[in-house]
């Protein structure tokens, strides 16, 4: 079984002044503000392609971490990760540093490193970002 998860964006006027939004549609969480200057400067109160790409990724982290350590035998307290995502005008996304720190009843400090490195090639959307497929499902003009 698959299961879709369909976000919306919609575009106004030019790459420099135009605004937008996203809709995540699936959950129906809502309507975020996008326009390029928070996406070239900073804004604390409109997102931007890439602050969404890294809340999908230290999600999915967080949750392949956590398939890890069933497969172990292990449940965490807590997982908390982080994911910076770089953009440079220009050049598009440059990297995605993870960060994580983790509460796990009996596992071993000394191990959590590696640990935490292969359940970073075990994330769906790390794989996504390694090369996956994008395909143009539909193009319509109105």
């Amino acid at each position: 079984m698959s299961v879709v998860s369909t976000a919306q964006a919609t575009w106004s006027g030019n790459l420099a002044e135009g605004e937008g939004s996203t809709t995540l549609v699936s959950s129906g969480l809502g309507t975020f503000a996008t326009n390029w200057k928070a996406r070239a400067e900073g804004a604390e109160s409109t997102t931007t392609p890439e602050e969404l790409l890294g809340a999908a990724h230290a999600a999915c982290y967080t949750m392949a971490m956590s398939h890890g350590l069933a497969g172990m035998g292990l449940v965490a307290t807590r997982i908390d990760a982080r994911a910076d995502v770089t953009f440079v005008p220009g050049e598009g996304i440059t990297g995605v540093a993870l960060s994580v720190v983790a509460e796990i009843p009996g596992f071993d400090p000394a191990a959590f490193a590696a640990f935490a490195e292969a359940v970073k090639a075990d994330c769906p959307v790390s794989q996504a970002l390694a090369g996956t497929a994008v395909t143009l499902a539909s193009a319509a003009l109105l």
